[in-house]
């Protein structure tokens, strides 16, 4: 049984949870511009300890903020075995949280196009994605909101280093192909443990994982073992890798299209200015 003492430290900690990640949240919004006054944000709700979570701290800055947004959640039913429809409509009413249950069946579509025991997952996204965009359009959504975390946007950038040969990851905040929808992500900033801490304190319905029968990619799951063991044994490492995805120095790179190497000449007269190049240990 917890003693007195352990019952307010583990409250005090709790606390302190909460307050970081409505800070991070607060301040990705603020970095990103991610919501503006009078934006109606559509809070994408898979069922999943991240958009509980997202979905839970922007309805605590919504309360708070100096601009006015509405939220509606919204949540896809893709006709998934087993997928538990009543769940997130009484979570929501009990909550009094506006939303929306949107019901397609995918799951049909595609099973009918992949083989059996063959990759889902990228069929699955783009289906989703289309019908997410629609239904925002249809609802009057200014801004679409998805739950990445920062883990995400690290797995996702070592993932096209390690596989794509890219320098590439997840941006907090972009416009889609066609130009007609704002998708942002207020979780850019939490780490994935903060995350299932306060899923835990909080108690969310949760859907079951693995709903859809899908395995998870193998190498997302070897990235995300490298990521946990790298902040276990070398602490500060993943903070010092996510910060230089917003430090970035294209002409220390080399892609021409980010920098004009081409036009690139020596100033004769400020050669005094410069140190040499091989000064600079850390390139």
């Amino acid at each position: 049984m917890a003693t007195r003492r352990q019952f307010f430290k583990t409250g005090f900690e709790n606390n302190k949870l909460a307050k970081r990640l409505y800070r991070q949240v607060g301040k990705a919004i603020g970095d990103f511009n991610l919501i503006e006054d009078g934006d109606k944000v559509m809070v994408c709700l898979s069922g999943g300890k991240d958009s509980f979570a997202m979905l839970d701290i922007l309805l605590g800055l919504q309360a708070r903020a100096p601009v006015h947004f509405d939220i509606i959640a919204v949540n896809l039913d893709q006709n998934l075995p087993g997928f538990p429809k009543d769940i997130l409509p009484v979570y929501l009413k009990e909550k009094n949280i506006p939303f929306h249950i949107e019901t397609q069946d995918t799951y049909s579509i595609i099973r009918r196009l992949i083989p059996e025991n063959k990759p889902v997952c990228s069929l699955c996204s783009r289906l989703r994605r289309g019908i997410l965009y629609r239904v925002a359009g249809e609802l009057g959504a200014t801004k679409i909101a998805l739950g990445h975390h920062r883990d995400d946007i690290l797995e996702t950038f070592f993932l096209n280093l390690f596989f794509g040969a890219k320098i590439k990851s997840m941006p907090p905040k972009l416009k889609t192909n066609d130009g007609k929808h704002i998708v942002i992500r207020p979780l850019a900033y939490v780490k994935e443990t903060d995350i299932e801490h306060f899923a835990e304190i909080r108690q969310y319905p949760v859907f079951p994982k693995n709903l859809c029968g899908a395995k998870e990619n193998q190498q997302r799951r070897q990235i995300k073992t490298l990521i946990r063991e790298w902040e276990k044994r070398y602490p500060g490492r993943i903070e010092n890798i996510f910060s230089s995805l917003s430090t970035v120095v294209p002409s220390h790179l080399m892609d021409n299209r980010l920098y004009d190497f081409d036009s690139l000449t020596s100033d004769e007269n400020d050669t005094d200015r410069f140190l040499p190049e091989t000064t600079d240990l850390i390139e």
